[in-house]
């Protein structure tokens, strides 16, 4: 390929100590951007990492409009979802997870003394997060 070009800033290498700080630091927020770009027509995909604390539950909730994905770096974990959260999955380290848009769900870290810990790419960097009041049902049909 030829041409004049500079790409020096073509390319981006984000340290992990850098991500490290940002989530356990002492401004820490559990949520660390990595990175954040703009593709066609203006779309955006916003990709981090999210740390649940041990035994910590989100609380049921959806992301709006956004489509998000998440894999789990390390420890274990359970999504529900469904408009009563009657819906499951236990996720363990280098599982995948889906979230469609408005799909209303809650994540839960079942570890009640170690962090549990995903890379999350989102449709937008926006940080949606719509909470919702539910019953979640007594006894959730688990999905493998």
């Amino acid at each position: 390929m030829t041409g004049t070009r500079d790409w020096r800033d073509g390319v981006r290498v984000v340290r992990a100590s850098v991500l490290a700080a940002s989530l356990n630091g002492p401004f820490g927020s559990g949520r660390a951007t990595a990175l954040e770009f703009a593709g066609l027509a203006g779309s955006q995909t916003w990709v981090g990492l999210v740390t649940m604390p041990p035994g910590a539950d989100t609380g049921p909730h959806s992301h709006g409009r956004h489509e998000v994905a998440i894999y789990a770096i390390r420890g274990a974990g359970r999504i529900l979802w469904g408009e009563r959260l009657e819906f499951a999955a236990d996720v363990q380290t280098g599982d995948f997870v889906y979230f469609a848009p408005f799909a209303p769900h809650t994540e839960v870290n079942l570890d009640p003394a170690a962090a549990l810990d995903f890379l999350v790419v989102r449709s937008d960097g926006e940080r949606i997060v719509l909470p919702f009041e539910t019953q979640p049902v007594a006894q959730p049909e688990f999905i493998t």
